[in-house]
């Protein structure tokens, strides 16, 4: 895996804004500093580490002329401090001899990153590591090369050798790794937010799903409508009703023009739902999200339900839209069953090539003259407040969808736990992709 570039935010667009950022940060952090080499002026300070980092985090910058601009910002920063520091014995030539070869180890570093700048964030971040600390060891030795020309020292010393591809190494991976770190953090943040905006698309399918299949539904009706009527217009004018007919024909036609527009209003939902362009997802999927969505709709409610699951079998499949829409259906019921606390048990089975979705619950249960009339279309038991019927797509629809791959919807006896126990069975031919 590549190293992910961080998203920076829009604060400021401008290069020579963010160059000037990364001058002053880089000249301040470097005053933050040790001397691994005792008695030698070599230091080594948070600049490089800082000055990697904003690398990393501006790959769009140029990098030679960012270090530019760094390693002139912490020459004049470090003069400026001795300036300051002894004002009486400061020589302005001896301090720019002192601090030039700093300047160079950061044109150095930059000109190194510069190299693999394009390729910067196709590297995994162990070989991102080793070509920085190959970097940071060559501009070093550039800094030593530069600092005994100017002092007229030794330029080989062995501790020094031992020390600087040490240093190299942990500081290049150290800076590295925190980059990545904040990378992949980043990166699953914005998968979490993908995700969730992805879980929400599917649920409005789902609903677009139960909303167009009940459409289609009633279009059936009014074509039905629409032929009778037009009958009656013709029976009426045969038995010389003229009057009658032209009345029944003026209701035929407004029938007609009721269908035009939900002819229009379905392909817009078509379209919206995009069904036939479907991805795919597995059994276990469909049912996390069922019992993902529940369980927020649960607390939304202020109830304790526990939802449990058990998926017995498990494939891929196309229809995902239509079985989250009846299990969400059921789920939600199950919900809406439950008084304050409660289960629902989500479970898939496989039987005699038939996919078996049962929902239980452990709510307030259907009462025994009404168990003959739940499937009927425009039943329900549930109203608000002003004694308005719920808008869900029932129980009815849900048989209907289920019916439509020719499977069975049921509700079952209850058990001798006295749940409430429907039973969508599908056959797996119809479910199962690649069958």
């Amino acid at each position: 895996m590549g190293v992910i570039p961080i998203a920076l935010p829009n604060w400021s667009k401008s290069e020579s804004i963010q160059m000037a950022v990364v001058a002053i940060v880089v000249a301040v952090a470097g005053e933050i500093k040790i001397n691994p080499f005792i008695g030698e002026d070599f230091r080594i300070g948070l600049g490089s580490s800082a000055f990697l980092f904003l690398l990393l985090l501006m790959s769009h910058l140029p990098y030679w002329r960012a270090g530019i601009a760094a390693g002139a910002t912490v020459l004049l920063f470090r003069v400026s401090v001795d300036g300051a520091a002894s004002p009486g014995t400061f020589y302005l030539l001896d301090s720019l001899k002192t601090h030039f070869s700093a300047m160079l180890y950061y044109i150095v570093f930059a000109a190194g990153m510069a190299l693999i700048q394009r390729r910067l964030h196709h590297f995994n971040p162990f070989i991102l590591g080793a070509c920085v600390s190959l970097i940071d060891f060559v501009s070093n030795e550039a800094e030593l090369l530069m600092r005994s020309v100017a002092f007229g020292l030794p330029y080989f010393q062995t501790n020094q050798w031992m020390l600087i591809p040490i240093i190299a190494v942990v500081r290049s991976y150290f800076t590295t790794g925190i980059y990545s770190s904040i990378a992949v953090h980043q990166m699953r943040s914005i998968h979490a937010e993908q995700q969730k905006r992805i879980e929400q698309m599917i649920n409005v399918g789902s609903g677009l799903y139960g909303e167009v299949f009940y459409l289609r539904k009633s279009m059936d009706v009014i074509e039905q409508i629409t032929a009778k009527s037009h009958d009656l217009y013709g029976l009426l004018v045969k038995e010389g009703l003229n009057d009658y007919g032209r009345s029944v024909l003026e209701i035929t036609q407004q029938i007609h023009e009721v269908k035009k527009d939900s002819q229009r209003i379905l392909a817009g939902l078509m379209k919206l739902s995009d069904l036939e362009s479907a991805p795919e997802m597995t059994l276990a999927e469909i049912v996390e999200l069922v019992v993902k969505s529940n369980g927020e709709y649960s607390r939304m409610l202020k109830k304790e339900v526990r939802i449990e699951k058990d998926v017995g079998i498990d494939y891929v499949t196309a229809h995902y839209i239509p079985l989250i829409t009846v299990l969400n259906n059921l789920a939600a019921n199950s919900v809406e069953a439950i008084e304050r606390l409660g289960t629902i048990r989500i479970r898939v089975r496989e039987r005699e090539g038939e996919t078996l979705f049962i929902v239980s619950d452990t709510g307030t249960g259907i009462a025994k003259q009404d168990k003959n009339m739940v499937f009927e279309p425009g039943f329900t038991t549930k109203f608000n407040q002003e004694g308005v019927a719920a808008t869900g797509i029932g129980l009815s629809h849900v048989r209907d969808i289920v019916g439509s791959f020719t499977g069975r919807f049921l509700l079952m006896e209850p058990g001798p736990e006295a749940e409430t126990t429907f039973v969508a069975v599908f056959p797996t031919v119809k479910l199962k992709k690649g069958v």
